[in-house]
């Protein structure tokens, strides 16, 4: 090849840069197939005690889909790595590209249209309180949130007036009153009376300051979000650098695999050839390898 046509990527190592995205690969793979069996597993489980259908809030629907995203795509770049074929190459990295992306738009928009969002989330939680006792996975969700970030209902406990037994117009001694979870305890491991809440509904807010939590739970998770943001950033950047190490190597390694069919010859797909005569013509690595220079 002249200087010309000689790529800055050539001076990366063709078998280092396939390890390195080979093992990338796999080892999303793996993790991809752990969270999708635990997913299942949490599925039937779920559907076992006959949970509520919807996929609100679900972690098991939600291991799922993640399970199945990630043990799909990285399938990809693992079968791609090994073989050097351009096309799921190149549908790995546009694929990793793509959710980089639309996380980063998530966000942003997320952060836009701020209020919007809040609104949005409050709606929600309010439809999980509707069905708080009847979808085990919500109302485990709740329970910790609220004994986690000391908080009652989504945009205040008012928002437990939705629900058909902490109604005031119910009959029995949930009625007009909040879950113990909204309850404040002054020891801690304290065991909280389940009845702590009971017509906490009927009072005025600063009636209630010192028996339970009066802040929603959505105010509270942004408060916590601002005092722990080191944490946050570094959750993210977590998230992020991963996918965004995979776009490049994944990159660096096409350009490679290009360069090198470039400077060795004729290249075939080894998913897709079946003659002998080419891969003689690289060698025996090339069974495998298939723009890998002759190294016998």
């Amino acid at each position: 090849m002249s200087n010309s046509d000689t790529r800055y990527c050539q001076k990366c190592s063709y078998i280092f840069l396939k390890f390195i995205l080979f093992a990338y690969a796999i080892v999303w793979w793996l993790i991809g197939g752990c969270i999708l069996a635990i997913g299942i597993y949490a599925e039937v489980e779920r559907q076992r005690y006959k949970t509520l259908q919807g996929i609100f809030l679900a972690p098991a629907v939600i291991l799922i889909i993640l399970g199945i995203v990630m043990f799909i795509v990285s399938f990809i770049g693992v079968l791609a790595s090994l073989r050097d074929n351009l096309t799921l190459l190149k549908v790995f990295m546009y694929t990793l590209t793509v959710c980089l992306i639309l996380q980063l738009l998530g966000g942003i928009l997320a952060l836009v249209f701020r209020n919007q969002t809040m609104d949005l989330v409050n709606k929600n939680i309010q439809r999980g309180i509707v069905n708080y006792y009847d979808d085990l996975d919500f109302k485990n969700i709740m329970d910790f949130v609220q004994k986690k970030f000391q908080c009652c209902g989504g945009k205040e406990f008012k928002d437990w007036s939705v629900n058909m037994y902490h109604n005031c117009s119910a009959p029995g001694p949930l009625a007009c009153s909040v879950p113990y979870t909204c309850c404040i305890t002054t020891k801690p491991n304290e065991v909280a009376n389940t009845l702590c809440g009971y017509k906490m509904l009927k009072k005025e807010r600063l009636d209630l300051i010192d028996d339970i939590h009066i802040r929603g739970c959505t105010d509270a998770f942004l408060i916590w979000l601002l005092d722990n943001y080191k944490i946050m950033a570094g959750l993210l950047l977590g998230i992020l650098l991963p996918q965004f190490f995979g776009v490049i190597v994944s990159w660096l390694y096409i350009t490679r695999v290009e360069d090198a069919i470039t400077e060795y010859g004729h290249y075939m797909d080894g998913l897709l050839d079946t003659h002998d005569r080419e891969a003689k013509s690289h060698g025996r690595m090339a069974k495998w390898f298939k723009c890998m220079p002759d190294m016998d």
